[in-house]
C-alpha cells in the first residue's frame, strides 16, 4: 500500500492532507494491530524526528472524528485505532491484550440506522475474553 491510498482516504473524509497526516493515515492502513497513540508515535518517530506525541494524538482524533479511522475504546486503560472503517466487530483478549477484527460476525446493529426512534451514526460491537492463541498456549502448559 502506498501513500496515494492514505491521501485518497484523507481527501474522501475532508481532512486536509499534510506530511504528518499522510504518514499517520498510511500507518493505520498498513498496520492491522489496532495501534495506540504511542504505537503510532514509536512507529513513525524514527522516520519523522519532528513528530510529537501530541501531533499523533490530535491527528488520530481528527481522523476518527471525520470517519477516516475508528477509535476503539474496548478497555478503559487503552484507546486504539483502526484504519478499517467498514462495519465489523472486535474481539479483545484479556490475557494478551490484543484486539482482533471480526468480519464474519453478523450483527443487526452494525447496519442499523435507527434504534428506538434514535438516529444511529456509529455502532461498535466488542467481544471480550481469551483469544485462541492464549487458549492454545494455556492448554499446552
Amino acid at each position: 500500500m502506498n501513500s496515494k491510498e492514505a491521501i485518497a482516504r484523507l481527501t474522501e473524509c475532508c481532512v486536509k492532507p499534510s506530511v504528518q497526516r499522510i504518514a499517520i493515515m498510511h500507518y493505520l492502513l498498513t498496520h492491522y494491530t489496532h495501534p495506540t497513540v504511542d504505537d503510532v508515535y514509536r512507529g513513525l518517530c524514527g522516520k519523522m524526528p519532528t513528530l510529537s506525541r501530541t501531533t499523533v494524538y490530535n491527528t488520530l482524533r481528527l481522523l476518527s472524528e471525520n470517519n477516516a479511522a475508528q477509535m476503539i475504546t474496548i478497555d478503559e486503560h487503552r484507546v486504539c485505532y483502526d484504519g478499517n472503517v467498514n462495519a465489523h466487530a472486535h474481539f479483545y483478549c484479556k490475557q494478551c491484550r490484543k484486539v482482533y477484527d471480526i468480519f464474519d460476525e453478523v450483527s443487526p446493529l452494525l447496519s442499523c440506522k435507527t434504534v428506538g426512534g434514535h438516529s444511529v451514526d456509529d455502532v461498535q460491537l466488542y467481544y471480550k475474553g481469551v483469544c485462541s492463541e492464549c487458549m492454545k498456549e494455556k492448554n499446552e502448559n
